[in-house]
């Protein structure tokens, strides 16, 4: 574990002597969270994308939404939402499903600016986010696009942590179980309209707590203990 602590930190300042002035330098430059720290002690960032598809290669990003934790606490104060510019059209079922028009993604906001929202937000916090590897991912892609280096922040995925606790308690795991509004209502949480970026972030930052609460009752777990 010394080693995840300490390899983050090293390769935050390598990638820091290669990135441009810009948000993301910004957030290179300032110490990622010390990771022995309690989770009250830190601040959190839950972020949810809705996509064109799952290729993080291919594919595009055309919502975003974003809160924090502090305290422990969801702070909706700082809960924001984007529809993010695109000419690409997209498919009747995309438009079904995610409730958003070819017209809405015209007038939407410049993929660099949301990606530089999200940079500020994550500067000394924690990125939280379900089956995190697409934020992460989508995230990686946009940075190398924009400043020629990786993304880099201590990551939680909150899919993992339930797979953790549901493994525990010798529950056989399915192909569905796993998902987001699935393990919402095994931890009785209420029901949130699926396939919005702002409704799944807070749905997965009410999911974290929960699962946190049910992994360390006592409260007594680092930051160490959660990160991918």
């Amino acid at each position: 574990m010394w080693s995840k602590i300490s390899g983050l930190n090293l390769r935050r300042q390598r990638l820091l002597s290669k990135t441009p002035a810009g948000a993301l330098h910004d957030l290179y430059s300032e110490p990622f969270p010390n990771l022995k720290s309690s989770l009250s002690e830190t601040a959190f960032v839950v972020l949810d994308f809705e996509t064109t598809g799952l290729n993080i290669a291919s594919d595009h990003i055309i919502s975003a939404g974003l809160v924090e934790i502090h305290n422990l606490g969801i702070s909706l104060e700082t809960a924001w939402y984007d529809i993010i510019k695109t000419d690409r059209a997209l498919t009747q079922q995309s438009t079904i499903i995610h409730q958003i028009t070819d017209d809405m993604l015209l007038n939407g906001i410049n993929i660099r600016e949301v990606l530089e929202k999200i940079l500020r937000s994550l500067t000394g916090k924690v990125l939280v986010a379900h089956h995190a590897k697409l934020e992460f991912g989508f995230l990686n892609r946009l940075c190398q696009l924009f400043y020629k280096v990786d993304f880099l922040v201590p990551t939680i995925d909150t899919q993992r942590l339930a797979r953790r606790q549901l493994l525990r308690n010798q529950v056989v795991l399915q192909e569905s179980t796993l998902r987001l509004f699935n393990l919402r209502g095994r931890y009785k949480l209420p029901s949130y309209k699926a396939h919005n970026a702002l409704s799944d972030a807070l749905s997965t930052a009410e999911l974290f707590l929960a699962v946190v609460a049910d992994l360390y009752p006592e409260r007594n777990c680092r930051i160490k203990d959660l990160l991918i």
